[in-house]
């Protein structure tokens, strides 16, 4: 199992961890998907064999611009940056 650690801007709502969630889960190998609102990070698990920036590209192409979340961050704790509201793929916009 791998585990590709995403910033994502934009998620302000559950509806934004539901379209984010979706985004992800049909890419081949994803077995799990971790949302952390507070943080703007997500968490993907699976067998995620190949290039990552397919991840970055289907939060993307769903209305949330993503990175790989740098390497000494943590994820998935809270008190990380704010996301930017009105920028999100669903009703928020």
């Amino acid at each position: 199992m791998n585990t590709i650690d995403l910033e994502v801007k934009g998620m302000s709502c559950g509806s934004c961890i539901d379209h984010v969630t979706r985004a992800l889960e049909p890419i081949p190998g994803v077995t799990d998907v971790a949302v952390d609102l507070k943080s703007g990070h997500v968490r993907v698990t699976g067998t995620l064999d190949g290039d990552p920036q397919r991840l970055v590209s289907a939060l993307g192409d769903a209305g949330y611009p993503a990175k790989l979340a740098d390497a000494h961050a943590p994820a998935s704790v809270g008190g990380g940056p704010a996301a930017e509201p009105n920028q999100g793929g669903c009703c928020c916009r």
